[in-house]
């Protein structure tokens, strides 16, 4: 896709801010376990590890691009060498969940907490032709930029109190929807980018298309939160690597 990172670092510190008043008492017990292996490490400081460390080798795990037309997730058809935010985050959580040493474990940790929040991201699951919105030109705030970096960080930025309403919007976010599912995520976030006017046709990122995308902007953050919480309660609700290792 290119360079830009999804949400940019607010967006994922605010993503792992709200997972962490959500997790469970076992399940904080055991983040909090293996981030002690890193002296001052917390969930918000990790969000952005993966993007720090970002490789050629690596990038493909941080999207995914279904063909125009088809936003249900398909393995076999978007992602058939597994190397797409979808299958990254079912093999790290399989790793969180796994007797695998703590090492390892504290890695899929960083990894989940990032890519929860990429798959939430419009554009990281978008066109492969535009590289996810990377090459379609905007004018926003003033200036030059593209879709992909608008949505990444650009719209956030200017919102006042962003973590408070985060919050307020993951209030509204219904407990069905906060199930452990990459696929639905990815197909989720695919239908808001498909959207007939997510795509500003004159190419202005104005005030118009911030009134019809702000909120959007608000309650993806917010779902990614809650489900990145449900995810992490999931895999390490009971913790039993960590029980063995005691």
């Amino acid at each position: 896709m290119s360079s830009a990172r999804a949400w940019g670092a607010e967006g994922h510190r605010l993503i792992a801010e709200l997972a962490q008043k959500q997790l469970t008492l076992s399940a904080t017990a055991e983040v909090d376990r293996l981030l002690g292996l890193e002296p001052g490490a917390t969930m918000v400081s990790v969000s952005t590890w993966a993007d720090e460390k970002r490789a050629p080798a690596t990038a493909p795990l941080h999207y995914v691009n279904p063909p125009e037309g088809a936003c249900d997730y398909d393995r076999q058809r978007d992602c058939r060498d597994g190397r797409c935010v979808v299958e990254a985050i079912t093999a790290k959580v399989a790793i969180l969940k796994s007797r695998a040493s703590d090492a390892e474990r504290l890695a899929a940790l960083k990894w989940v907490i990032h890519l929860v929040g990429d798959v939430h991201q419009p554009l990281h699951v978008g066109l492969a032709h535009d590289k996810g919105g990377n090459l379609y030109q905007v004018r926003a705030f003033g200036r030059g930029s593209n879709l992909h970096a608008v949505w990444d960080s650009a719209m956030l930025k200017r919102l006042p109190y962003s973590a408070e309403l985060v919050a307020s919007a993951a209030a509204a976010v219904p407990a069905v929807s906060v199930r452990s599912d990459p696929a639905a995520w990815a197909s989720e976030s695919c239908a808001l980018s498909r959207s007939a006017d997510f795509y500003p046709e004159d190419r202005k990122v104005d005030a118009a298309y911030l009134a019809r995308w702000d909120a959007t902007l608000v309650r993806q953050l917010a779902r990614a939160g809650m489900r990145l919480a449900a995810t992490l309660n999931e895999a390490l609700g009971s913790a039993p690597a960590a029980r063995d290792k005691k």
